[in-house]
């Protein structure tokens, strides 16, 4: 089972796009897909109309009951989406609760990763969707990946918050005594706009070794796809977007 994280500590860059379109293109190839929502804010969970609030289990029980795991447990905390091969494990505002009731026990950085063992049977990969904030969410998204992928907005704002990325990723990975294998994948590209060149230059030119040479264009049927509550992949699978995502899951997937 392949874990991949999708993480940046600024908001709006394109997290949740990249998890639902990369995880539709994987199940439109024949693979079992979870789609795990870390954000307290649910975007991914409401994308694919989830009302999290409603449901008897999301991913906070997970956290609120880690030693009485098993993969019934988890299992039953997940959501079908309209494919029969692309799962979501939800989120939930109680989420935010977590740093102050649980950060400060040993362990609870590992829960997420305990609990993706009990499953890991059931799914090929799984790519979970990080809040844009450094705690105990982000951090046990990074212990249980082993690809870690930041998308970046090509404008410069974008570009400071990818430079805290890096520093956390560098941080977090001398706590957990590993290198993360990180793709930096630039998102919101408009060749019509200055601005969204030179930050594409800029990113080339600090991230040689970890940026994806190529980008995710600004493309309105990520707009669309999500009204309809479905992967762009699914529903406009000849859009430029969903093009360059393909191209981009090629490239991570040969590593």
């Amino acid at each position: 089972m392949k874990i991949w994280t999708i993480a940046n500590q600024k908001g709006g860059v394109g997290k949740t796009t990249t998890t639902v379109t990369l995880g539709g293109i994987l199940a439109k190839r024949g693979y079992n897909v979870l789609l795990v929502d870390m954000d307290p804010h649910a975007s991914l969970s409401y994308y694919f109309g989830i009302d999290s609030e409603e449901l008897s289990s999301s991913v906070y029980d997970i956290f609120a009951n880690p030693s009485g795991l098993s993969d019934d447990k988890v299992l039953d905390c997940l959501c079908p989406s309209k494919l029969d091969s692309l799962f979501i494990l939800p989120s939930t505002m109680a989420l935010a609760t977590l740093d102050r009731s649980l950060g400060n026990q040993i362990g609870m950085g590992l829960v997420l990763k305990k609990a993706l063992q009990q499953i890991e049977s059931q799914f090929d990969y799984v790519l979970i969707d990080c809040p844009p904030v450094l705690g105990v969410l982000m951090v046990n998204a990074l212990a249980a990946c082993q690809k870690v992928i930041v998308p970046v907005q090509t404008e410069f704002l974008a570009l400071k918050g990818l430079d805290r990325m890096m520093h956390t990723l560098k941080i977090m990975g001398k706590t957990l005594s590993r290198n993360f294998d990180t793709t930096i994948v630039p998102t919101m590209f408009d060749r019509r706009i200055n601005a969204a060149i030179a930050a594409q230059k800029q990113l080339l030119l600090d991230y040689k070794e970890q940026i994806w040479k190529g980008m995710i264009p600004v493309d309105t049927r990520f707009r669309d796809a999500s009204q309809m509550q479905a992967p762009a992949s699914i529903v406009y699978p000849k859009a430029r977007g969903v093009f360059a995502y393909e191209k981009l899951l090629n490239v991570l997937d040969s590593d």
